[in-house]
C-alpha cells in the first residue's frame, strides 16, 4: 500500500459530546508520546467563530460544526479497496478505541466506513473558509422583525428589507419620526425582537 493511499483514508469519530476538545488534545499528545505519526495524520475538530451580542456588547465563540465528533485522517485499512473491511490496523484501531472519551467510529457497529473523497474535500473546504471569517450565531430572514441593539438606533425596533451574508450586513426600516427609513446595520447590532 503506498503512503499516499494510507493518507486518503478519513473517518468520523464518535465522541462524549462537550468533550470534543479534550478528546483531541488527549489523541494529539498521545500520537507524540506513542509515536503514532505514521498512522494518524490529523485530527480535526471542525469549528467555526460565531459572534452574537450580549447586554449591548458584542461577543464573539466558537461553535462546533458536528457537537460529539471528530474528523481523524488516519491509516486504518491496509487495503481501502476491500469490501468486507476485514484487514483493519490493530495499532491505528486500538489506538483510537483505546482512548478516554472515544465511544466509537461512524459506520456501522463493528466496521467503522470512511468518508468519501468528495465529502472531506468538502469538509476541508468548508472548516478553511469558516476559520477566517466570523459568522453571526443567528440568522435572519427578510421581513422578520429585529430589536437594534447598538448605534443610534439603539432600542429601536424595525423590519429586516435586505440580507447580505457575505458583509455581515442587514438593511432594516426603522420608524423614525414616523416614517420609515432604511438603515443598514451589521448583525451583531441586532437581535431578535
Amino acid at each position: 500500500m503506498t503512503e499516499e493511499q494510507k493518507r486518503k483514508q478519513w473517518f468520523v469519530v464518535h465522541v462524549l459530546s462537550g468533550q470534543e476538545q479534550k478528546v483531541r488534545d488527549n489523541l494529539v499528545k498521545r500520537m507524540k508520546t506513542e509515536e503514532m505519526g505514521d498512522f494518524i495524520y490529523e485530527v480535526i475538530l471542525p469549528t467555526e467563530r460565531v459572534s452574537e451580542v450580549k447586554r449591548g456588547k458584542k461577543t464573539e465563540s466558537t461553535r462546533k460544526f458536528f457537537p460529539g465528533y471528530l474528523i481523524v485522517n488516519m491509516w486504518l485499512f491496509d487495503d481501502p479497496t476491500d469490501s468486507k473491511r476485514v484487514n483493519l490496523v490493530d495499532r491505528t484501531w486500538y489506538f483510537i478505541k483505546d482512548t478516554s472519551g472515544v465511544i466509537g467510529f461512524a459506520g456501522t457497529k463493528d466496521q467503522p466506513i470512511p468518508m468519501r473523497d468528495s465529502e472531506v474535500a468538502a469538509l476541508l473546504n468548508q472548516v478553511r473558509e469558516r476559520e477566517e471569517s466570523v459568522i453571526p450565531k443567528i440568522s435572519f430572514s427578510i421581513g422578520e422583525t429585529v430589536k437594534v441593539a447598538d448605534g443610534p438606533f439603539e432600542n429601536q425596533s424595525g423590519v429586516v428589507e435586505e440580507i447580505d451574508p457575505e458583509r455581515g450586513k442587514l438593511r432594516v426600516s426603522v420608524s423614525i419620526f414616523g416614517r420609515n427609513t432604511l438603515v443598514d446595520l451589521e448583525y451583531w447590532q441586532v437581535e431578535r425582537a
